[in-house]
């Protein structure tokens, strides 16, 4: 076994869902997911098959967003991994309906940053065994970043 990294930068506004799911209509009812969420969403969706045929599934209403979603799938190919990609939209809108999608299994990240996703590759396939989602801390947040925060979360509509 090699424990080997993939990394995925986001175009300018765009969001990233990384997840595990099963099953051939994954593709679907996501989709559907993330239009009931969201109604202007933009997105697409990548889905690698871990069987029988073990094609790339995809599908999504914003052609460059699904071309990109299963470039990204290929390049990872671990068996049954779920990449979404949004723009018009956070991932805090989609998270409590896609969790309840039935094929989704695990949901190893949402956000925009820069992503590293760590995999094993055996001789079945490969496996992601987690993610490094972002960058770690430069220090710990003063009086005024408590401020600028609370303000820019009121500012996008988040809190009142």
């Amino acid at each position: 076994m090699e424990i080997q990294s993939f990394k995925i930068e986001l175009p300018t506004d765009v969001s990233i869902i990384l997840a595990q799911s099963h099953f051939i209509k994954t593709v679907e009812d996501v989709s559907e997911c993330l239009v009931n969420s969201v109604p202007n969403i933009k997105f697409g969706i990548g889905f690698c098959e871990a069987s029988g045929m073990c094609l790339v599934r995809h599908t999504g209403n914003d052609g460059d967003l699904e071309i990109l979603a299963t470039d990204y799938a290929y390049k990872l190919a671990a068996g049954h991994s779920l990449v979404i990609l949004m723009r018009d939209a956070f991932p805090i809108n989609i998270l409590p309906r896609l969790k309840d999608v039935a094929e989704l299994v695990n949901i190893y990240c949402a956000t925009a940053n820069t992503v590293e996703v760590i995999f094993v590759e055996t001789e079945q396939g490969r496996a992601i065994l987690g993610v490094v989602d972002g960058f770690k801390p430069k220090s710990i947040e003063t009086e005024k970043d408590v401020a600028d925060r609370k303000r820019f979360l009121r500012e996008i509509g988040y809190k009142t």
